[in-house]
């Protein structure tokens, strides 16, 4: 059963694709990516804060206005979500003229299940968490427009490969401010290592992968966490540019 929803967002053309990087000395080439839909020979190389494919929040997302980095437990009791740890880093820019600049003051968002699939604050035809909050939260990003926060690597429900959902607000109190919504994914190999311990094991082996997920096949692979090994579990950090104009 898919329980989420559809790409809107929309990427860069290849011709903007070329403006960006065009402006002499403008654009700086690190963390660079090939343009979704070229070969090897014609992909072009776009700045780390290009922009990403957005997909929409699906039912799960609670405006719970829960200020934290650490987003792992309940705050009304303070129980905290089994799973392995992963540390997550949110670099939020803005491209204009082609120079990528970063968002200060911008609210992100970040909500997924749990190691067994289960999301917070929600009914749904297989469970009810209503008034539970783990695994929700927001921060604001910081000078260099990054957003930090402590989480534990998701598990899986049928339907969809394992995902995080994100949103971000540049202006979370103003009227029109500008909104962004979208999924980050992970390697399969990673995800396969990771759920062989508790609590996703209990589950079972995962139904849906990245390549049988429909929502993933509209601009996925731009969204993929590069999740590395670290003291505390995972550590992944994604950089994202905005066209707020």
């Amino acid at each position: 059963m898919d329980r989420d929803d559809v790409q809107v967002g929309q990427l860069l053309t290849r011709r903007e694709a070329l403006a960006l990087i065009g402006v002499s000395g403008a654009a700086i080439l690190t963390g660079c990516t090939a343009a979704q839909g070229g070969d090897v020979k014609s992909a072009i190389q776009l700045p780390g804060c290009v922009v990403r494919p957005e997909q929409m929040e699906g039912p799960y997302f609670v405006d719970e206005k829960l200020n934290r980095s650490d987003i792992r437990s309940d705050p009304a009791n303070g129980a905290v979500k089994a799973g392995v740890p992963l540390l997550l880093a949110l670099n939020v820019s803005r491209i204009a003229g082609g120079a990528c600049s970063p968002i200060a003051g911008a609210q992100v968002d970040l909500w997924h299940c749990d190691g067994l699939g289960v999301y917070s604050d929600v009914t749904d035809p297989q469970f009810s968490t209503v008034g539970q909050k783990f695994l929700r939260g927001y921060q604001v990003t910081d000078t260099a427009g990054t957003a930090r926060f402590t989480t534990i690597y998701p598990g899986w429900y049928p339907g969809r490969a394992v995902h995080i959902h994100f949103k971000i607000r540049t202006d979370p109190t103003a009227a029109r401010g500008h909104e962004f919504t979208s999924q980050l994914y992970f390697d399969e190999a990673l995800t396969d290592v990771v759920h062989t311990r508790a609590p996703y094991s209990s589950k079972g082996p995962r139904t849906t992968r990245n390549r049988d997920d429909g929502i993933f096949s509209r601009g996925g692979e731009q969204l993929m966490l590069e999740a590395k090994a670290s003291d505390q579990g995972y550590a992944a950090t994604f950089d994202i540019g905005l066209q707020t104009t």
